[in-house]
């Protein structure tokens, strides 16, 4: 295991920055974005009222935050498989994911469905939190080891 690790330093080296990244992100995030929503999940939230936000600004920092993990997670998913198709494949889901958690979030915020704000909570996890990354390495490892070993 060590000699891999070893063999491979520049890879765990950039995995690691890019780790790092992503943590940097999650670690500055009310330094970074405008969302007045950090403050009211960290309280009782359901049994407060939606907290005034300007919606349009509201929106370009979750564009800005999910380019910013998306980018970051495709550049590790680049790194550790070493694909072009994977990364193109990957940068793809990312930006059809953003479209359809972005309008999640806009109709559970706007209360379409009623008040849903534990739905809200993880709408909105989706589009600030990196968590796809946790689904695509282990997918992506399992379709390179089978198609090395002719399993599919």
């Amino acid at each position: 295991m060590l000699k891999i690790l070893l063999d491979n330093k520049k890879k765990v080296v950039l995995s690691a920055l890019i780790v790092l990244g992503l943590i940097g992100v999650r670690a500055f995030e009310d330094w970074l974005f405008y969302d007045p929503f950090l403050d009211y999940f960290k309280r009782d939230y359901t049994a407060l009222s939606y907290p005034p936000a300007d919606d349009f600004l509201l929106l370009v920092n979750y564009l800005f935050r999910y380019t910013l993990n998306a980018g970051l997670s495709v550049a590790l998913l680049h790194v550790i498989f070493a694909n072009r198709d994977i990364t193109k494949f990957t940068a793809i889901l990312y930006a059809c994911f953003f479209v359809i958690f972005l309008l999640a979030f806009l109709l559970i915020w706007k209360d379409i469905f009623g008040d849903q704000k534990t739905l809200l909570f993880y709408a909105r996890r989706f589009l600030i939190q990196p968590i796809l990354i946790l689904l695509f390495i282990p997918a992506f490892y399992v379709q390179q080891r089978s198609e090395k070993n002719n399993i599919l």
